[in-house]
């Protein structure tokens, strides 16, 4: 193994810029490919962080205005949702692909403690919404199973809104377990969330039950939340969707393929486009990176070429003695591999050091998408994965570059080969 590796290096010393010269287009190639995935990576990201205010599995229904005729009644009538919806969605009829559910209804109300307040509004929700909304807790706890049941006076409030209710200097944190007044009522304030631009950070949770005894809602809700589970398809999703709209619809005698009756936001089909969508980005990237590569390939094969050309004296000198075909092709082959994937690591390391680069400050970076602030690239890099997948191309590549000159220097007849000058 060291006399081939010798052999190798002698080879590579002979012809330096040459070899070099062949050297930079395959370092060039695996570059490209790394720096491509890597942005590729870092976009999609920065779409997914984006949409991550809400579980990628959750489905919020609304109601809407239906647009035909169904029932004895005409088009254009207003559809509220009401508690039976709620039922229907959390029953057995869709029990196989629905988990948690949750619903909402609200109320403005000023909300003071001592000489500080505002006009906010009281968001009435059930436990499930802080894993549905992904509600981050800074102090205290969320709403629960007993605040539910016992339909207790307690509120989770934004940072940034129990600030405003604070004499500069107060601690945010000194508020959990106070009370403060929400209208003429009395809330305790159990829990402090994280402030999000994605939210109004006005709306105050407060258990649904309390929110519709105390602002007499009746039978009528906002909207409703729940999250879904073994919908990995995009038609498994508009499936769903379609005999889901139906079952609503005709709780409220609208037509059930009446699209407008009530809208359905479903965040998993959403969830389930992006993930088809980086992969075929993925693809692509990878498809340009390889064909950038191949330059670099089509180099090294040359180089090769060249070097068979050149040794053609050496190779008949050899096969006279006796060398086997094979010890010829093995030394072609191994020096391909060996320019191959020295280079190709350079080019790699260099890839992985742009895209550490990017993260430093494209990634700090923003762009606005409709109205809202993320981030240009997140985490753009490739991982081990990657890695181990590109080292396989590099490998492959390069016993691929000196396939041929190996075949042909192993074709080579010892008489020819002793005559050539």
């Amino acid at each position: 193994m060291r006399d081939l590796f010798t052999e190798i290096w002698e080879s590579v010393r002979r012809n330096k810029l040459r070899t070099c010269l062949t050297g930079f287009a395959v370092s060039w190639g695996i570059f490209m490919l790394i720096v491509l995935l890597g942005a590729g990576n870092g976009l999609m990201n920065s779409f997914m962080k984006g949409g991550g205010g809400f579980a990628s599995n959750s489905v919020s229904v609304g109601g809407g205005w239906t647009s035909k005729p169904y029932d004895g009644l005409k088009s254009g009538r207003r559809i509220r949702l009401d508690d039976t919806d709620v039922s229907l969605t959390a029953g057995d009829q869709f029990a196989e692909h629905v988990d948690k559910v949750s619903a909402t209804v609200g109320a403005n109300a000023t909300v003071s403690y001592g000489k500080k307040y505002f006009n906010g509004y009281i968001d009435g929700q059930y436990p499930a919404v802080q894993e549905m909304s992904k509600v981050e807790l800074r102090y205290g706890r969320f709403l629960n199973d007993k605040d539910i049941a016992d339909s207790r006076k307690v509120i989770v409030m934004p940072e940034s809104t129990a600030e405003r209710l604070l004499e500069s200097g107060q601690s945010v944190e000194s508020l959990v377990g106070k009370y403060v007044k929400v209208g003429s009522l009395a809330f305790r304030v159990v829990g402090i969330s994280k402030s999000d631009r994605m939210r109004n950070d006005n709306n105050l949770y407060a258990p649904f039950t309390t929110v519709k005894t105390v602002y007499g809602k009746g039978k009528d809700v906002g909207n409703i939340t729940f999250t879904t589970k073994g919908l990995d398809t995009e038609a498994a999703n508009e499936a769903f969707e379609k005999q889901y709209k139906s079952v609503i619809n005709l709780h409220h005698r609208a037509a059930p393929d009446d699209e407008r009756a009530i809208w359905v936001w479903n965040r998993a089909h959403q969830d389930v486009q992006m993930k088809q969508g980086r992969s075929i980005l993925s693809t692509a990237l990878w498809i340009i990176g390889l064909f950038t590569l191949l330059g670099g390939i089509v180099g090294v094969s040359n180089i090769m070429l060249i070097t068979v050309k050149e040794r053609t004296h050496e190779f008949g000198i050899r096969k006279a003695i006796g060398a086997s075909p094979w010890a010829v092709t093995k030394l072609i082959i191994s020096e391909s591999v060996c320019i191959t994937a020295f280079f190709g690591y350079i080019g790699m390391f260099l890839g992985m050091l742009t895209c550490s680069i990017l993260d430093k400050t494209l990634g700090q970076a923003t762009m606005s998408v409709m109205d809202e602030q993320i981030a240009m690239l997140v985490d753009p890099g490739v991982g081990l994965d990657v890695a181990i997948e590109a080292t396989l191309v590099l490998i492959i590549a390069g016993t691929l570059a000196g396939l041929f000159p190996a075949r042909k220097a192993a074709g080579v007849r010892p008489i020819e080969a002793l005559r050539a000058e």
